[in-house]
């Protein structure tokens, strides 16, 4: 195996993360799920312009936590045949072009593919929040409530759209899979950690887990740099550092993997300078479902031939 820039890739298999988990994270998820069962979820499914004599292709709304319009893509086979597949998209990105769905729809599976909230796509983001949130995301709400973290929220609204989906006529709510490259990456491993029904779990160098050791590897790679950012700004003596960290492991996936029952498949390269390969492994450590790995020694975050194939062979088998 090739030296990579992160650890020996033999303390890679056994790494289980650095982050602080809080001492109430259970509760806290608890009282998060609960919060969202109270926000009534208004769902609104409009036709698209974009159809195909094969999908309805229709926008898909829903109020999450906050009150935030939530907007994902929905597109369901003519005749469906039971399976769904849920996708949620990389950071700052949005939900995609109508016909890259369409592979799934082919098979017979509905597709909703979400639009983070306040990113690229049509979600809105209208969540007052006190303190830091200049220019990043990942720290959005560290300075508030812990529940009013934004990726509390984001996780959240996959759990939604995981509902409402589970809940659409021609569905199994037993044969729903999820998936998403980097953010959406973390995504996929925080709905399914939420919504144990979820059967299969393929996930693309998952941000958003060991929030500590991505900020000690001091890479400079967006988006976690937008830790240093914060101290820089806001703590620039890291007098808050402990503070800072446990407040973000209530959002830190690596807490909630053993959660997920799910048949997991993460996706990870040695050269990823954006999600280092030990954060990446600080989360699939801790799964305890049935779960495999897929490695690139030699990629970075980018483009990994053949993994979209092998994601779309494995989903068809919802």
């Amino acid at each position: 195996m090739p030296l990579n820039f992160d650890m020996p890739f033999d303390d890679l298999l056994t790494y289980r993360g650095s982050s602080p988990r809080p001492a109430d994270f259970d509760e806290y998820w608890a009282r998060a799920l609960a919060d969202l069962d109270n926000q009534p979820a208004e769902v609104e499914i409009v036709p698209a312009e974009f159809q195909t004599p094969y999908a309805r292709c229709s926008h898909l709304w829903f109020t999450g936590t906050g009150g935030a319009r939530v907007h994902a893509k929905l597109l369901q086979p003519r005749e469906p045949r039971g399976p769904a597949v849920l996708e949620f998209h990389g950071y700052t990105n949005y939900s995609g072009d109508w016909v890259t769905k369409l592979p799934y729809v082919a098979l017979g599976h509905t597709v909703a593919s979400l639009d983070v909230r306040g990113q690229g796509g049509l979600s809105t983001d209208e969540t007052p929040v006190a303190g830091w949130s200049m220019a990043t995301y990942l720290l959005r709400g560290v300075d508030d409530d812990p529940d009013n973290l934004l990726y509390r929220h984001l996780f959240l609204d996959t759990v939604r759209l995981a509902q409402i989906v589970a809940g659409l006529d021609g569905v199994d709510p037993d044969r729903v899979g999820a998936t998403g490259y980097s953010q959406g990456g973390g995504l996929t491993l925080a709905c399914a950690a939420l919504v144990p029904g979820t059967r299969i779990a393929a996930a693309v160098y998952p941000f958003l887990t060991d929030y500590r050791r991505a900020w000690q590897l001091d890479l400079e790679e967006h988006p976690y740099d937008e830790i240093a950012e914060y101290f820089r700004n806001r703590d620039p003596l890291h007098r808050r550092e402990d503070e800072v960290f446990t407040r973000l492991g209530y959002v830190d996936v690596q807490h909630l993997a053993s959660r997920i029952r799910a048949s997991t498949v993460v996706t990870i390269s040695l050269n990823d300078r954006v999600c280092p390969p030990s954060t990446q492994f600080a989360a699939y450590n801790r799964l305890t479902c049935e779960k495999s790995y897929r490695l690139y020694p030699d990629f970075a975050h980018e483009d990994l031939p053949g993994t979209n194939d092998e994601i779309y062979s494995l989903l068809s088998t919802l």
